[in-house]
């Protein structure tokens, strides 16, 4: 989908963000962290792929040359290859260099992102945590170099699912940029995005709240000069508060990017199109305590005017690409869908259908977007049970693992139609019921065939979550005491 879309909205900023474009990351070397370093390629890559003797010292060159390759294949995304050419750097580098110096930290950490690419975030923890010690050995504590590797920590901390230690982790890397940048450095912006994370996987909303707001402060003072240079970081605010469940914060975001677009390009820019429609969307969602309507159908009702003008700015711009022309109005149509305006969403339907039909590239987005299940909203699942909400400690045993899975179909009008629903262990039916009633408030795009919706094929759900060992044991000592009093 990535090729085939133009991103119009991030192509107008690439001129007056020049900064933001500094916030991330430009190539491979960049995203990997402590790969900033010139090497050479070498003329012939299955050459530089050879192994050294083991009895011969390696030289720089060697080590040059086998970085390079790494690099080359982290382009290639081969992680599995880049995994060992990782691995023979970090071999080289120890002989040659010793194993306390700079050029190994970056060996460890280079081998670290690898492994967090693949999945394997033990491993990860433990060479980034390597990385980390020999550079405060070689430097200090507060050291600037310390950044990525802690940045790769916790990103390995996050993947093997303790947010709790990830989020100390992010807190000394920004430390360590304050130390260095200053308190009020840019450079901490994605650090902080990733402790936002960190708080929202932890159920710590509020912590994540009021990271969020440290961004932004840092993103207006920043770019207090250049507003237009603001607005991806309100995009990226707005997403945010839309996953921690700040939807009226997250329409208000909209709204700032919205008025910034129509006071520098004016009110039919084609630019307005995205921020319209995910303001439009950010209506089927609501906050129990802040609205006081108690139900979403009250409140996603104004999004229409929304989503009606975006469709019309797409429709009668040539700078709007096809795809997003398609994309604007399915998002009418799914409107229309879930206020039960069903035959208003079935002619949008058909329409993006033969739009999609004109050729082999429209064809293909065709299957994608029509032709498989697209939920237009879905509420998140709670990821523990109230007695293992917030729980840190794993190792003991005390927290583990249950599932929910659920079989189900989606009929033409987007409304799934629960099959079966399993739970493990048994005992869990409050989970159960809270994840059979969270699929069945779902609404789906409903599959599309030559323009028309038709019922899906079975589908299958399965969702996990966490609970104290004990709580298992109070729930079966009750359902014997229950059984036993009634004589079973």
């Amino acid at each position: 989908m990535s090729k085939i879309r133009t991103c119009t909205f991030v192509a107008l900023l690439l001129a007056a963000a020049t900064a933001v474009q500094a916030q991330e990351p430009a190539d491979v070397a960049d995203e990997a962290g402590l790969l900033e370093q010139t090497v050479p390629v070498a003329d012939e890559p299955a050459a530089a792929a050879e192994e050294p003797q083991r009895n011969d010292t390696p030289t720089s060159d060697d080590v040059l040359s086998e970085h390079a390759r790494f690099l080359q294949l982290l382009e290639e995304q081969n992680f599995d290859e880049a995994d060992i050419s990782a691995k023979r750097v970090i071999e080289m580098t120890i002989r040659l260099y010793g194993p306390v110096s700079h050029e190994t930290a970056k060996a460890l950490n280079n081998l670290g992102y690898v492994q967090n690419q693949i999945g394997e975030y033990d491993a990860a923890i433990q060479n980034f945590t390597s990385a980390i010690e020999i550079l405060e050995t070689v430097e200090d504590r507060l050291n600037s170099s310390l950044v990525n590797p802690l940045r790769g920590l916790g990103a390995a901390q996050l993947g093997s699912g303790r947010p709790d230690l990830a989020a100390r982790t992010y807190d000394r890397a920004t430390h360590i940029t304050h130390v260095n940048e200053g308190p009020h450095n840019i450079e901490q912006v994605e650090i902080l995005e990733a402790l936002a994370e960190a708080n929202v996987r932890r159920g710590d909303l509020e912590a994540a709240r009021d990271v969020l707001d440290r961004i932004h402060i840092l993103n207006v003072r920043h770019f207090e000069d250049n507003l237009v240079g603001l607005l991806p970081s309100l995009m990226r605010r707005a997403n945010w508060q839309h996953r921690a469940g700040y939807y009226n914060d997250e329409r208000a975001t909209y709204r700032s990017a919205i008025r910034i677009i129509e006071e520098s390009a004016g009110n039919e820019d084609p630019h307005l199109v995205e921020p319209l429609v995910r303001l439009g969307q950010s209506y089927y969602y609501y906050e129990p305590l802040a609205d006081n309507s108690g139900s979403g159908s009250s409140t996603y009702g104004v999004s229409e005017s929304y989503f009606k003008r975006a469709n019309k700015i797409a429709e009668s711009s040539d700078e709007v690409s096809w795809f997003d022309k398609a994309t604007t109005k399915l998002a009418l149509a799914d409107y229309y869908l879930a206020r039960e305006s069903t035959s208003r969403a079935r002619r949008m339907y058909e329409e993006v259908w033969n739009d999609l039909s004109i050729d082999e590239d429209r064809m293909q987005m065709r299957g994608e977007l029509l032709q498989s299940l697209t939920p237009i909203w879905q509420e998140p699942l709670p990821p523990s049970t109230k007695g293992a909400a917030g729980a840190k400690d794993r190792q003991d045993g005390s927290i583990q693992t249950g599932t929910i899975e659920v079989q189900y179909i989606v009929d033409e009008r987007g409304r799934p139609q629960i099959e079966r629903i399993s739970t493990e262990p048994v005992e869990f039916l409050d989970m159960a019921r809270m994840v059979e009633r969270e699929i069945k408030g779902r609404r789906f795009r409903p599959i599309i065939v030559d323009g028309a919706a038709i019922e899906s094929q079975m589908q299958t759900f399965r969702h996990e979550y966490r609970y104290r060992r004990t709580e298992l044991e109070d729930i079966r000592a009750k359902n014997a005491e229950r059984d036993e009093e009634r004589g079973e």
